[in-house]
């Protein structure tokens, strides 16, 4: 089943991101992962088959596998526990939603870089620095750091998010605020990193969101999923170069051999490449969690 639209579910709409519709339901908040794909902030009309729930299902697990390291916003997964006004649509959700508390989100992108790829690599590459850190020089494209580093960003309602120093997260969020995200991304990270190691991936970089409930600072949105991360194989990896990747990646590098200003609207998708992306979706899933995708 492939899902575009969510306007049969009949409750107040909290947000529409990308790829995620949020549902309001007073203290506790519906997120339905659709099969939307986007990539330079654009989306595309084409559906990735399985991607909602691909992208729901490793974010599952990463909640669970890392709420010792901090606690989330997760209520369940199972629909037969949702209220009973979503009862009607229990196909439609199964799989690709969660019910989580309502809270209050930190206005930051927390990003963990352990290698050097992407806008990171592009800001080496110009000041030999990533949001102010200084970095060895001579670095390679994929290099891994010689420790990962935390590179925050704002985050805006519109247009692209904006990278920032420490010291300029400090200043939007306050100096205690600003230590508990990077604390708490880095360990968030080191702990992911070492689990997909273990499943012959690297954890290139990731982006987490935080909020506070009931006075406590929680991981909230996804965790570690192929649109929030960069998953390289680990036997195949070679710095220098571009790595195969296990993420929208591959979308993004065939979307660079088109003559297409990433401005809407976007280029319409071959079915050659609906078809690889979803098989990098699901081959992610299988690797992560250790699970056949059904």
């Amino acid at each position: 089943m492939l899902i575009n639209n969510t306007d049969f579910i009949r409750l107040p709409l909290f947000i529409k991101g990308k790829v995620r519709n949020v549902y309001d339901l007073g203290d506790k908040l519906l997120i339905v992962v659709t099969d939307r794909i986007s990539a330079f902030d654009v989306i595309f009309s084409e559906l990735i088959p399985n991607k909602g729930v691909v992208l729901n299902s490793i974010s599952a697990f990463w909640f669970d596998y890392t709420k010792d390291v901090i606690g989330n916003h997760v209520i369940t997964t199972d629909v037969n526990q949702y209220p009973k006004e979503l009862s009607a649509f229990k196909e439609e959700l199964e799989g690709r939603s969660m019910l989580v508390k309502k809270i209050d989100m930190v206005p930051a992108e927390c990003i963990v870089r352990g290698y050097l790829e992407g806008s990171g690599l592009k800001e080496y590459n110009e000041t030999g620095s990533i949001c102010g850190i200084k970095l060895p020089a001579g670095l390679k494209q994929a290099d891994k750091l010689p420790e990962p580093i935390f590179t925050p960003s704002t985050k805006e309602s519109e247009g692209h998010d904006i990278n920032v120093s420490f010291e300029g997260l400090c200043d939007k969020v306050g100096v205690e605020m600003a230590n508990k995200l990077r604390d708490a991304s880095i360990n968030l990270y080191l702990k992911a990193s070492k689990h997909a190691e273990s499943k012959g991936l690297i954890l290139a970089d990731t982006k987490f969101e935080f909020g506070i409930s009931n006075g406590e600072l929680v991981v909230g949105d996804e965790v570690c999923t192929p649109d929030s991360s960069r998953f390289w194989a680990m036997d195949e990896y070679q710095p220098g170069r571009a790595q195969k990747s296990f993420d929208k990646q591959y979308l993004r590098e065939y979307l660079e051999t088109l003559t297409w200003d990433k401005q809407p609207p976007a280029p319409k998708l071959p079915e050659e490449v609906i078809k690889k992306t979803e098989a990098k979706y699901i081959e992610a899933y299988e690797r992560i969690t250790g699970v056949k995708f059904k």
